[in-house]
């Protein structure tokens, strides 16, 4: 497999994390999820492929190129664990909602507060 051709395809980007779906030409290769502390970045890469160390070792050269250093912050060490496995499924509120489970909101959730302001106006009446 030819590490230079990995795709990053960036999901969700936080103030302090970033997650992504890696692909190669091949086929969907894996997940990594990025989290930049004060001075280090730790990396959970999850791999759906067996890749031989040294591929793995390219890869992580590639991320921390590609992903860490130009996230312009401090870098002291990056810290990466590695796994393999594959996605069982995607769960979200939405899914359990269409299933017709009940969906719980956190306390004082700002999403519970505005549906109990709109219950206080009698807009759900």
């Amino acid at each position: 497999m030819e590490i230079g051709a990995v795709e990053f395809d960036r999901q969700y980007r936080t103030v302090s994390s970033e997650g992504y779906h890696l692909r190669s030409p091949e086929g969907p290769l894996g997940r990594l999820d990025l989290h930049f502390a004060s001075s280090n970045v730790y990396a959970t890469l999850v791999m759906r492929v067996d890749l031989p160390e040294e591929h793995v070792l390219r890869l992580i050269e590639r991320i921390d190129e590609l992903l860490v250093l130009s996230a312009e912050t401090r870098r002291d060490d990056l810290y990466v664990t590695v796994f393999r496995g594959d996605e069982i499924g995607f769960y979200s509120d939405d899914f359990h909602a269409e299933k017709g489970r009940e969906v719980r909101l956190r306390a004082g959730s700002k999403l519970e507060q505005d549906l109990d302001a709109a219950e206080d106006v009698g807009v759900n009446d």
